[in-house]
């Protein structure tokens, strides 16, 4: 079994890399160096893959004197039969074996083609550490609405490290993910792969097909294994629920019945689609960065979930309101900077150009009947804001994390839609079940010292904006988790709602795979990005023309606006 590593040498950026000691040569080295200086002259080219890594790796070698980093006397040495033996287990962390061939050492009994052995081994090593760290496939491929500054670790510095490492393994795998969600998804992939149920849990019976009002003695069994409370051996509505939401969750017909096919899935014997999401998502957690923080946010889009973490605890959770199909909320690392209190809300330019300019010309007044006032920009374009107060489109709160989207968190006017168990239904933004709550555990966190309790918050709610900055910006990771194992230790399943799963799986089976690593460039599009930052159903239900026209009567006069309050 590998160990678990502690955090190792991901990131660091070396200009030039670390030169080591010329161990003392035997004759068969001296030979192996022959062979490597000859292979520096241009014979790179067909093993290590790009030009970059090329000059990278022959630096290293060449501060080094050409000595064989894998291998020793014609054999390979401790540091090799590690790593290779690492190499062909890293499956267990969602990649193929294949994508980091290994030579066979025993077969290279010249000089020559144990030269050619070394620089395989390294160049291997040097794209598992790039897949581990980032990912096999670069977020770019999958969807313009995703983004992160993460950086693959320097080959010069994997190199490095390999030189340093006094255990070889331990080194390697810290350039995978430790975070908690990811480690323990890993577990469950392996249960998935070896066919078993939950661990420690008894088969469920094979049977006969069971129905509302039934009664079977394997019932019990099955109420512990869904986590669903009552007593005997009938097989109620309820839990026929949880059996028809096991189904959904692992694509079995989705009937409420418990079927042949619905008992294998539960004890193991499943299809080869568990396991793709599962994979899927632990590529997700690559992408991220690896140091979540001390203190984070942690939001799970197709779980329709926030969660606050504090010191590796989580401290507080809510529902959250998340992006349709057609305006996907971004998945994305931020650092929240700021909360704003009764915050201006500020229709995008170009949207106002092309949607409410129109109506001023058909009705000069209409704007300030609906509340909003209309000042002129330095171009002469028309600026359009909606002030603070109770009818804001934004709510009463603002939690602001600058991001190239233009995305935030924001309080809601229509309370009804968190009790929806679907809640795909905003423009992009991420609406908060409670939003007063959420800044009273993020201000105690923040500046603890100040006394921001609910009832203060309240007490600040009016017409003047106020922007509590926070001494020690929060990170805010927003995430796409299809696949993870809740606080019992229970695997969970979520709807592809952005068709994420679905994309990123496509270029792993693909041709693509091979090229996947690399970034792609995506057309900016401004546009659509002020579109995300639409508040929905700013002025009641309906569409936009609706909300224009209907309902004038219950918005406030035009408020002047207020210096911005900042604390």
């Amino acid at each position: 079994m590998r160990p678990r590593a502690s955090n190792g040498p991901r990131n660091r950026r070396p200009t030039a890399p670390a030169a080591a000691a010329t161990p003392a040569l035997s004759a068969a080295d001296a030979a192996v160096v022959d062979q490597l200086r000859n292979l520096s002259i241009g014979k790179y080219d067909r093993i290590v893959g790009n030009k970059k890594d090329r000059t990278i790796v022959d630096a290293f070698y060449s501060g080094r004197d050409y000595a064989p980093l894998w291998s020793a006397d014609g054999k390979p040495n401790a540091r090799a039969q590690a790593a290779i033996a690492y190499l062909g287990e890293v499956d267990a962390d969602g990649l193929d074996p294949a994508d980091y061939a290994v030579p066979n050492f025993a077969a290279s009994s010249d000089p020559e083609s144990l030269a050619e052995a070394d620089i395989r081994l390294t160049a291997s090593v040097i794209t598992y550490a790039h897949h581990a760290s980032v990912g096999r496939v670069h977020w770019s491929r999958v969807s313009g609405d995703i983004s992160y500054e993460q950086k693959a670790p320097d080959p010069a510095d994997v190199l490095a490290a390999m030189v340093r490492a006094t255990d070889t393994a331990e080194v390697l795998a810290s350039y995978e993910p430790q975070a908690p969600g990811y480690v323990a998804l890993k577990a469950k992939l392996a249960e998935q792969r070896a066919g078993k149920g939950p661990a420690g849990k008894a088969p469920i019976a094979n049977g006969p097909s069971l129905k509302v009002g039934m009664t079977d003695a394997r019932v019990p069994q099955l109420r512990e294994r869904l986590g669903v409370a009552g007593d005997g051996d009938t097989f109620d509505k309820t839990l026929a629920d949880a059996v028809k939401k096991f189904q959904q969750a692992h694509e079995v017909k989705a009937t409420g019945q418990l079927t042949q096919q619905t008992v294998d899935v539960l004890n193991g014997r499943q299809t080869d689609r568990p396991t793709d999401i599962i994979l899927a998502n632990m590529e997700r957690w690559r992408w991220m960065p690896h140091d979540l923080g001390k203190t984070f946010v942690m939001v799970n889009l197709p779980d329709f979930t926030l969660r606050v973490v504090q010191n590796e605890h989580q401290v507080w959770t809510t529902k959250i309101v998340d992006g349709k199909p057609a305006t996907p909320t971004p998945i994305m690392t931020a650092e929240m900077r700021s909360i704003t209190i009764n915050p201006t809300w500020n229709i995008p330019d170009t949207i106002a150009a092309k949607e409410y300019v129109p109506l001023m010309r058909q009705d000069p007044t209409i704007l300030e009947r609906m509340g909003l006032n209309v000042t002129r920009n330095a171009d002469n374009t028309i600026h359009i804001s909606q002030p603070p107060g109770p009818q804001n489109a934004l709510g009463q709160l603002r939690f602001n994390f600058p991001n190239k989207f233009f995305v935030y968190q924001h309080d809601s006017n229509e309370k009804f839609l968190f009790s929806n168990p679907v809640r795909d239904a905003s423009h992009g933004c991420m609406r908060v079940e409670n939003p007063v709550k959420y800044a009273e555990v993020l201000l105690a966190i923040a500046r603890p010292r100040e006394g921001y309790t609910e009832q203060r918050i309240r007490g600040m709610f009016g017409n003047s904006e106020i922007d509590i900055r926070l001494p020690a910006t929060i990170p805010v990771h927003v995430t796409y988790q299809t696949a993870f194992v809740d606080t019992d230790g229970k695997l969970q399943f979520r709807n592809d709602i952005y068709d994420r799963d679905r994309a990123l799986l496509a270029i792993l089976k693909s041709d693509e795979r091979k090229v996947a690593d690399t970034a792609i460039e995506r057309k900016d599009n401004a546009v659509r990005r002020e579109a995300l930052a639409m508040p929905d159903q700013a002025f009641g239900s309906g569409n936009l023309f609706t909300r224009l026209f209907g309902g004038f009567a219950a918005q406030p006069p035009p408020t002047p606006r207020r210096p911005v309050v900042q604390r």
